[in-house]
């Protein structure tokens, strides 16, 4: 499928995250705060879907007219660890085929404020992604967030579940914006546009 061209088909984007307040700032939840980015842009609200567990907007992105695209934004309300459940039944109720499914993540392999983008691999150990390719195999779009690695002793389990540091925040916003806007050029434009001008 020529993912450039709108078919009516629509996108399905997953911010991937953890649910409940104690979680919003921590680090595996980047996905939820470029979600909730994305949703404010289209001007929409999160309600709970009837026939998942999750949250969607539904609306466009892109250009005014014939370039803007029809997406599902969508953030997952059971615990990272059990997303593929909840997007693939999204996946299922839009008809949206694998290559317009998008999650976006928190990557322990990329430095903080680095994007990548791409299209199926590996999980890489990440527990989102490990259950979305069981539930749906590897063929989605990935735009993969960098956090870097903890520091010290620490273990990723610990890592992933704190805020970002004082520092990092002073960035988040910014890069929170930057990833918003790779997820619109990648839906608009396709990957390769996206790579070129996101990949950092």
């Amino acid at each position: 499928m020529d993912v450039t061209t709108d078919s009516g088909v629509p996108w399905l984007i997953a911010g991937l995250g953890n649910p409940g307040p104690e979680y919003a700032g921590n680090r595996h939840n980047v996905g939820f705060m470029v979600a909730d980015l994305l949703a404010e842009r289209m001007g929409g609200r999160f309600k709970r879907h009837g026939k998942a567990q999750a949250q969607v907007v539904e609306g466009r992105v892109g250009p005014p007219g014939p370039g803007s695209r029809r997406v599902v934004l969508a953030k997952p309300m059971s615990y990272m660890n059990l997303s593929g459940g909840p997007v693939t039944a999204l996946r299922d109720f839009y008809k949206v085929p694998a290559d317009r499914v998008v999650a976006v993540h928190d990557e322990l392999d990329i430095d903080f404020g680095v994007l990548r983008l791409k299209l199926g691999g590996g999980d890489n150990g990440h527990n989102g992604l490990k259950s979305m390719t069981k539930a749906m195999g590897p063929d989605y779009h990935r735009v993969r967030c960098g956090i870097g690695r903890p520091p010290g002793r620490m273990q990723v389990a610990d890592f992933v579940l704190k805020d970002f540091s004082s520092v990092e925040r002073k960035e988040l916003d910014w890069f929170v914006d930057r990833a918003a806007d790779a997820v619109e050029c990648l839906v608009s434009e396709g990957l390769e546009r996206a790579q070129s001008a996101y990949n950092s």
